[in-house]
Formats: C-alpha cells, structure tokens, sequence
C-alpha cells in the first residue's frame, strides 16, 4: 500500500491507495489539500509510515472524540499538572464536539463551540484555556496530514481582564513572618517569600540539590496533587525554564540550617516511620505536604498576623516579584530568572502595574540627568 501525490486546481492532494474492494473498485483515500508539493509529500510519507505501522485512521471516520484522545496520549512527556488540565479542557471539547467527524470541523463550528461555553457560565478565561489546548490538538492534526489547515486559526475569542495581582505590602510580609516564627514550617515560609518560588516548587525542594555552604538550591522537582492526594514528582518542573538555581540570602540560609538540625530531631523521634524521601519541607515523619493544606495553613496563619489572608501564590511569588521589581535595584532580567518565566515579555506584563511606576520613575531621573548637566 504506498500513497501518490496528486494536484486538482490550486492545490495539492495525496492520495492512499489500499487496493481493490470485492467489487474489484479502487479503494482510494484523499487527503488535503496543501498548497505546495513540498507539503503534501511530507504528509504523505507520515501517513505512509501510520499506514505500515496499523495506527492510520481513515479522515471521513475519524471522530474529535477519538482524535483528541489519541492526541493526549501520544504526549507523554507533558508536566503532570500540564496533563492534568489538557484533560479537564478536552472533556468540554469532547463533550460538545465529541460527535463531529473530525474533517468536517470548521469555524462556524467551532465559534458555536465558544459560544456555547460562555452561555453555559464559563469564564472568559476558561473558554480561551479550552480554545488554546484545543488549537494545538488540530494543529497538530494539520501536521499529520488528519486536516487540510487548522479551523481554528484566528478566531474572535472573548476577552477577559486580568485580575489585579494581589500583595502583601513588606510591612504585612514581616508581620506574618514574624507570627509564624514558631511554626514547624516557618522555614518554608521565609523561602516561599524570599524566592519567589511556586508552591509546587517550594514543597517539592530535597536536600541533595541544596548547598548551603553555597547558599544555593536547584529547583528540579515539585509536589502536585493526584486524586485527593500530594504526590512528589521529580523532575516534572512546569517547563524546562522551570528548572534553576537561585540564591538564597544570608538570614535564610540561617533558617534553612537550623530547619535541617529540627528536621533532624523529628527524624530521630520518628525511628522506623519515618519517610525517607529527601524532602527539605515534610510532615512530621518525613512525607509529602499536601499543596492544599499549605495554604490552608498559610490563609489561616495570615488571619492571625492581621494581615490579608492571600493564597502562597500571590503571598509569596508576588510579593517577592513586586518588591523586587518596585525597588528600581533588580533588573526584570533577574526577576524573570529567579522566577522561571519563559521570557521576560511574561514577566513584565505580570507585573505590568509595577513596570508602570518604574517608568514614571525612569522618566523623572533622566530628566534630572538633563537638567543637572545643562
């Protein structure tokens, strides 16, 4: 069985042929078209190759249901919590559009698709979640050769305004770190709000990557939560620029030591049930914090320090970020860094409200600098 490549007008077709039916009738499938030769030969040679290997599914049987499945499946190296949402995004694509073969997708389809999630309640947020993983998928359909060209592209999606990024002031900062000094885990919130790490990050930290003669950590693994329950997963950071090193400050390199030599203590009085995972910030005997009860914890510790009773997130990672940015002393390109965003274009506009101010700012100093020297 091999495939041929074939033009109709202005575009270019490739054609799969499987031989005779019982009627001795050519069995021929078209797929396309592309608008190069060039395009339609490298299609060919995929659907050649599924063809050898018995994973070719014909394009007028091939259901969005079955395609979005089999697309999930064949990344299997997504981040677990990156996983976790493509799923939560594909069920609303599969429960709405589930039945539609999938080469008879199109825009209008797919608009009454969005539409139809935002009259259910969704939020402008989710409906463009959903409408981004689902672009992928059939970008990826149109790479195989499974489309002609995306239906998706360049649709209207609803806008949603970004939430105002809620902080801490430093003055709250110190009240709440100060009220949690005698918590078990008042080391993992000096981290937390002297790192800007990610609650995932933070909770996931093992000792073999901290030096603390060097007053360094490596952030490589994170905690997550699968089926009700934390779940250390090593190596599985949000994306590669998630893995880093970053430096901790003196006073914190402090709290880490003496967090290890009371960690120590409950190692010796935990004896045979204790966990041995590594683990910089445990329970008691050793094992995994559970994200969600962590900032249970930290909401209810703020209650008592008579501060604003923000989640870790916006605790720690934001304020760290929006003080290290309103100081006008570290450059975003550090900022970016420390943070593990993918680009410093993420960073300031995150802290869009920040970068504003610094710029007022800029413009007064250099028009100091001007007045100053004439």
């Amino acid at each position: 069985m091999r495939g041929s490549v074939t033009k109709k007008g202005a575009k270019w077709y490739v054609v799969l042929d499987s031989g005779r039916d019982e009627t001795g009738r050519r069995k021929r499938k078209w797929h396309g078209g592309f608008a190069t030769k060039r395009e339609a030969e490298r299609v060919q040679a995929k659907l050649v190759h599924d063809l050898d290997q018995g994973v070719y599914s014909e394009p007028s049987r091939l259901t969005v249901a079955e395609y979005v499945k089999d697309w999930l499946e064949a990344k299997p190296n997504l981040a677990q919590t990156t996983r976790e949402g493509y799923k939560r995004e594909l069920k609303r694509v599969t429960k709405h559009l589930g039945g539609h073969r999938l080469k008879d997708l199109t825009p209008r389809v797919i608009k009454g698709f969005y539409r139809d999630l935002t009259a259910a309640g969704y939020a402008p947020k989710s409906v463009r979640n959903t409408a981004g993983v689902l672009h992928k998928a059939l970008a990826d359909a149109v790479a195989d050769g499974a489309l002609p060209r995306n239906p998706a592209d360049r649709l209207e999606l609803p806008q949603s305004e970004r939430p105002e990024t809620q902080t801490w002031s430093a003055d709250e900062l110190a009240r709440f770190l100060s009220h949690v000094e005698s918590h078990r885990l008042y080391a993992a919130f000096v981290v937390l709000c002297s790192t800007g790490m990610r609650r995932s990050e933070l909770l996931g930290l093992r000792w073999h990557n901290i030096d603390l003669k060097a007053g360094t950590g490596a952030i490589v693994d994170t905690v997550v939560m699968e089926a009700n329950r934390p779940r250390l997963r090593l190596g599985t950071t949000k994306s590669r620029r998630s893995r880093r090193v970053i430096a901790f400050d003196a006073a914190t390199v402090t709290v880490l030591r003496e967090h290890k030599s009371r960690q120590n203590g409950e190692r010796l009085h935990a004896g045979e049930a204790w966990e041995d995972r590594d683990l910089v910030f445990s329970t008691a005997l050793g094992g995994v914090v559970s994200p969600n009860m962590f900032t249970r914890w930290t909401k209810k510790l703020a209650v008592e320090a008579g501060v604003r009773p923000l989640t870790p997130h916006p605790a720690g990672r934001h304020t760290w970020a929006t003080l290290a940015l309103s100081s006008g002393k570290i450059h975003p390109k550090v900022v970016q860094e420390r943070l593990g965003h993918s680009s410093i274009s993420i960073t300031l506009d995150r802290y869009s409200h920040v970068v504003e101010g610094m710029d007022r700012e800029a413009a007064e100093i250099v028009a100091r600098m001007i007045k100053d020297s004439g």
